[in-house]
């Protein structure tokens, strides 16, 4: 029943900003850890962010004083807001949500920063 959406993915270039969502159906948002991972290509997919019902976040180390996760549980969405864009952020980002052992992925959003 639930599924995960998202978008914003997009080209930038270095030092730009892009704001990511993930829009889920059901009343999850609130109730669930929300996280973005990220893969690049010949990568293994890395946790990006995370924020959990309670509100506790986490960031990579990659990532952290760049990006910013937020949710609005009204929406029943989450947001990953990009800032500072390097290279070697270029990744495909997924959607995660858990709650117990319920979990769901997004299909993906491709983040492509470049001159």
């Amino acid at each position: 029943q639930v599924q995960l959406v998202e978008s914003g993915g997009g080209l930038v270039q270095p030092g730009g900003s892009l704001r990511l969502s993930c829009a889920a159906s059901g009343s999850i948002v609130s109730i669930s850890t929300m996280a973005w991972y990220r893969q690049a290509p010949g990568k293994q997919r890395e946790l990006v962010a995370q924020i959990t019902s309670g509100g506790r976040i986490n960031y990579a180390d990659s990532v952290s004083g760049r990006f910013t996760i937020s949710r609005d549980n009204a929406k029943n969405t989450v947001y990953l807001q990009m800032d500072s864009l390097k290279p070697e952020d270029t990744a495909v980002y997924y959607c995660k949500s858990v709650r117990g052992f319920n979990i769901y992925w997004g299909q993906g959003t491709q983040v492509t920063v470049s001159s």
